[in-house]
Formats: C-alpha cells, sequence, structure tokens
C-alpha cells in the first residue's frame, strides 16, 4: 500500500508510519538470527560460534548491498519528491549491476574456497569444518539476494514500505521454519544441523526473489526491470557512482572492521565467541528502532529535499535526532531488561556465561551510541546526498582507532578478554564530536536532482 502525505497529519504520525513497517522488518530479521541461535543451542556451542563466525561474510554481504541499497534511496527518495519514475527505475538498474557483479564474487569464493575464508576467523579445527559447510550451502542465496534487495530499495524509496516489510517477512517467517525442518530433521529431512541453516537461508531468498517479480508484473511504480541493467544513463550512472559508492564503501569499511571484531574474539577462544554471538541476537533486537529511523530519515528528508523545501528539512533533521537518541534509551533499557533471562535460558560453559554477563551490561550504553550515529550518518547525511563524510569518518573510526586498539589491547598487551571487548565498544562514542559538528554545519543538505535526458 503506497503511503500518502496527509497534510493534516502532525510530523510524527508520518514518521511512525513510515517507520513501523520498517521497525517490524528489523524485528522479523532479529528474531530469525534469535531463531538460529535458539535452534543451534540443542546442536552444541561449537555449531552456534561456527554459524556466528560463518556469517560475519553474510553480514558483510549485507552491508554492501545495504550501501548500494542506501545509494539507490538517496537518489531515488529525491526523485520520488519530483515523483519521476523512470528516473528511479533507471537508478535501480545501475544499483543492479553492482550488486551482481558483488554477489556473483561473494558466492564463488564461498563455493571455492570456504575453508580459507573459515580460518581467517578461527584456528579450531572444529570450527573450521562446521563453517565450510555453512558457507558453501549459503553461496546460492547471495546469488538471490543481490536482486531482491535492490528491489525492496526501490519499494521503500517510494514509500511502499508495507509491501516491502511483507515481502521480508514472508523471507524470514519460511528461514525460521525450513530452519526447524533441516536442523531438526523434521517431515522426513535429513537431520543436517549447521548445514541445514544454510540451505533455509538460500531457500527462502529463492523465493523472496519470486514473491518480489511477482509484485513486480503488478506494480502501478517501481518494476524490476532486469533490462535496466543494460541502459545508458551517463548523468544518472554518474550521480549514482558519485553519490552511492562512498555509502557502499562506508558501509564496506564499517562492516569488514566491525568482522575484525570476530577475528579477534575468534582467536581469544570459542567462550567468547559463544557469549558474543548471543550479545548479537541481543543488541539485534534492541536497535531495531535506531535503524528503522535512520532508514526513514532518508526517505523523509530526501522527498522533502527533492520537493526543494529545505527549511523544513532542517526543522525535521533535528526532530529525527532527538528521536534517535530516545531510541538509543529505550534500547539500553531493553537489554538491561532482558540480560537476566538471556542469562537464565542461555546453555553455555560457565566461562562463557560469564563473559556474556558483563558484555551484556556493556551494551546497555553502546546502543546510545550507535543510534545517534546511524541516524546521522546514514539518515540524515544521506539525504542530503552527503555519503563522503561517513565514508572518511568510519575509516578513521575504525581503522585508524578502534581494530588496532582491539589487536594491540588482545594480543600486545594481552588484556583480560572483557577489557578487549570494552575497549573495542568505545567506537561509537569517539567520533561523536565530529559527526554532531557536521550535522549542526549543514554542509550535508544538497538537492542532487537535475536533468538527466
Amino acid at each position: 500500500m503506497k503511503l500518502q502525505i496527509d497534510k493534516k497529519d502532525t510530523f510524527y504520525r508520518q514518521i511512525f508510519r513510515l517507520t513501523l513497517p520498517i521497525v517490524l522488518q528489523n524485528l522479523l530479521s532479529a528474531a530469525v538470527s534469535s531463531a538460529d541461535v535458539v535452534m543451534l543451542n540443542s546442536v552444541g556451542q561449537s555449531a552456534i560460534s561456527a554459524v556466528s563466525l560463518a556469517s560475519q561474510y553474510t553480514s558483510v554481504f549485507f552491508m554492501i548491498l545495504y550501501g548500494l541499497g542506501t545509494g539507490v534511496t538517496m537518489l531515488s527518495a529525491q526523485y520520488w519528491g519530483k515523483k519521476d519514475i523512470h528516473a528511479i527505475e533507471l537508478i535501480q538498474g545501475i544499483a543492479l549491476r553492482f550488486s551482481i557483479a558483488i554477489a556473483a564474487l561473494f558466492a564463488i569464493c564461498a563455493l571455492t574456497i570456504p575453508r580459507q575464508m573459515m580460518i581467517l576467523f578461527t584456528n579450531d579445527t572444529e570450527l573450521i569444518a562446521l563453517g565450510t559447510s555453512y558457507l558453501r550451502i549459503v553461496s546460492f542465496s547471495y546469488l538471490f539476494w543481490c536482486f531482491s534487495e535492490v528491489y525492496l530499495a526501490s519499494l521503500r524509496s517510494v514509500e511502499r514500505v508495507t509491501v516491502s516489510t511483507l515481502l521480508n517477512a514472508l523471507a524470514l517467517g519460511l528461514n525460521v521454519c525450513l530452519n526447524a525442518v533441516f536442523i531438526f530433521g523434521l517431515l522426513g529431512a535429513p537431520k543436517l544441523g549447521v548445514a541445514g541453516v544454510a540451505l533455509a537461508t538460500s531457500i527462502s531468498r529463492g523465493i523472496e526473489l519470486f514473491c518480489c517479480l511477482i509484485v513486480s508484473k503488478t506494480s502501478r511504480d517501481v518494476r524490476l526491470r532486469i533490462s535496466y541493467v543494460f541502459v545508458q544513463n551517463k548523468v544518472l550512472f554518474r550521480d549514482f557512482v558519485q553519490l552511492s559508492l562512498p555509502a557502499l564503501g562506508n558501509d564496506m569499511v564499517w562492516s569488514i572492521a566491525f568482522s575484525m571484531y570476530s577475528v579477534i574474539l575468534g582467536h581469544l577462544g570459542s567462550d567468547i565467541v559463544a557469549a558474543n554471538s548471543i550479545v548479537v541476537v541481543v543488541r539485534n533486537f534492541a536497535t531495531v528502532f535506531c535503524y528503522g529511523l535512520g532508514s526513514v530519515s532518508t526517505i523523509w528528508l530526501g522527498k522533502q529535499i527533492g520537493e526543494g523545501n529545505m527549511t523544513a528539512a532542517k526543522k525535521d533533521a533535528s526532530r529525527l535526532v532527538w528521536f534517535s537518541v530516545f531510541a538509543g534509551i529505550l534500547g539500553g533499557i531493553f537489554v538491561f531488561i532482558a540480560s537476566p533471562f538471556v542469562m537464565r535460558y542461555a546453555s553455555l560453559t560457565e566461562q562463557a556465561m560469564h563473559y556474556l554477563k558483563y558484555m551484556l551490561l556493556m551494551n546497555t550504553y553502546y546502543i546510545v551510541g550507535t543510534a545517534l550515529n546511524t541516524t546521522l550518518i546514514a539518515g540524515v547525511f544521506r539525504a542530503g546526498g552527503d555519503s563522503r563524510f561517513g565514508f572518511i569518518c568510519d575509516t578513521i573510526d575504525m581503522w585508524v582507532y578502534a581494530v588496532p586498539l582491539g589487536f594491540i589491547s588482545a594480543f600486545l598487551l594481552k588484556l583480560p578478554h572483557l577489557v578487549v571487548y570494552f575497549l573495542l565498544c568505545t567506537d561509537e562514542f569517539v567520533k561523536w564530536p565530529w559527526v554532531i559538528k557536521h550535522y549542526r554545519s549543514y554542509k550535508w543538505l544538497h538537492n542532487v536532482t537535475k536533468k538527466y535526458e
């Protein structure tokens, strides 16, 4: 259902209408990760740890797709302000060129060198063997995902967030059901354990793409036109490269650096890896509103800027910043309340449970930093066509500060494992002064639409 903006509606009601479907989508995504951990809990701690490490590649791939999708939204939301559907479909075709090439690269690597990919994260032979089987099978999901994620980004940019959420919900719900079937051998299926998680992911992503094609055929707005991959438009291609590639670079820099955290923890032992895999699930639930707000910021502000309403964009950006702080506080409270329940039902070793307790406590404040930075860097700034600042900021923050600090504290200074984790959790706060200063300067505010034919 396409959302129409009623002038009598308040800003808050409009933002809620856009945010709610995206939050529900993020909740479902977090639920799938949680279901994986819960189901694999019965298989064993090694299964949890192996999937946690192997799925870091999927996380990196997702962040690349997210970066491309953000590029689509950055440009398309502003053209949506001008109701130019043709430009949006051309932008989608450009994004697909990149997503298909990147998906092919990931799929080939996961099929041919999965063992080498796992060795990067751990030297535990059992985890390497389990992760290798996971990567080979999940590789097929990359080929389906590269089409559907770009199309869903196009739908969100024209405010069809409910449709994109329903499509994603279908894939995620199916993923959970198939996980149960293949992990436990239900309905006559073999018990596949870790491999079953990968198979469920690939099948559900394939069905999601099939449903995207059905929606596209009946859509009155944006369609998934594969033929547009081959359509050349120098103006839009140049704009996409200039605006989207820094966003893509930003997400890649951040996600690969964040995966390096897993490399550091992976070489500290399976106990802290298992604890971290559960912490990630809890944090994913706690940040659903934060990430939803970031996505809505790009859509809402981008449309206003495309319409030429710069004053309204500035005012609404300020409101969204305060929303992000509130969302971060709520997320921290969620982690604090959920911690006793998580500790009660987690089935880990005594040492892993010790790590889990304090890692959850650290995340009660870490989420506040994540919320503000996500809304500004991945939402407000990108809505105004500024993706370069985030790329530079995160490159310095993650690769000059956080990752070197993690390696030095873990392997050179040999600090206690929880101290290493605490230091890694300072990355969001180190960049606050520069992020806030850039926001207040309004140098991020640009209308990037132009004549392209």
